[in-house]
């Protein structure tokens, strides 16, 4: 027969949206003020403002503007700013009371949230993919099943908070508050074991931090 945590294991094998929702409930990325708050890497006008202004020339540059989808939207501080560059614009995040305090507080004709977990439910169609220091917190077994869903953008727009210098990409982790910075590893989803087929890579922003904390960077892929 099997244990009461053996049944909760195989219910649950993937235990993302508890670590999820605990880190909003306990404030454990700061601002205990803050109904919810995502962090610094939201919040930071040196992280902030420079990803607003390149995603804004971006979207902008299309004659006919971008269904857009911000995969893990967290507070939407960043996202409030792009709605209105995109045809539509599509958030989403893997925390339900963040996502109901979003649809509450964030209103625009052309844009919605839903409440998805990205490795394991079916995602919305769009043509260009915002995911912004996400990936860094997942396992690899995760990143792996998110990857073959990006596929399916033309664009996917990608921040990794990643160590300074030549690292070895793509150490696994459990998924949850921390990252692979304290592996001396980062996310590349062009690396084993994701491997992403695409046509075009262009970094567009990189920032280092202060205290030997790593660099935010962001990366546009053309994968069609």
């Amino acid at each position: 027969m099997k244990s009461e945590n053996q049944t909760k294991k195989i219910k649950k094998p993937w235990p993302t949206k508890d670590a999820m929702e605990q880190v909003y409930e306990m404030k454990l990325w700061g601002d205990n003020t803050a109904d919810f708050y995502s962090g610094d890497g939201s919040h930071n006008p040196k992280i902030v403002k420079p990803y607003i202004d390149v995603i804004t020339s971006f979207l902008s540059s299309f004659k006919n503007p971008l269904i857009v989808c911000d995969f893990g939207c967290g507070d939407f501080n960043i996202g409030k700013e792009l709605v209105n560059y995109a045809k539509k614009y599509i958030a989403v995040d893997i925390v339900e009371n963040l996502i109901a305090y979003n649809k509450e507080n964030f209103k625009e004709e052309n844009l919605e949230f839903h409440c998805l977990d990205l490795a394991k439910d079916e995602l919305p169609k769009g043509d260009c993919a915002l995911i912004r220091q996400v990936l860094q917190h997942l396992s690899n077994k995760e990143v792996q099943c998110i990857v073959t869903k990006l596929a399916r953008f033309k664009y996917v727009i990608l921040t990794e908070h990643l160590p300074v210098g030549d690292f070895e990409p793509n150490k696994d982790i459990i998924s949850g508050q921390g990252i692979r910075l304290k592996k001396k590893s980062g996310v590349n989803i062009l690396q084993p074991p994701f491997n992403l087929k695409i046509k075009e890579e262009k970094q567009l922003i990189s920032t280092i931090l202060n205290n030997n904390k790593g660099v935010i960077v962001t990366t546009l892929y053309t994968v069609f």
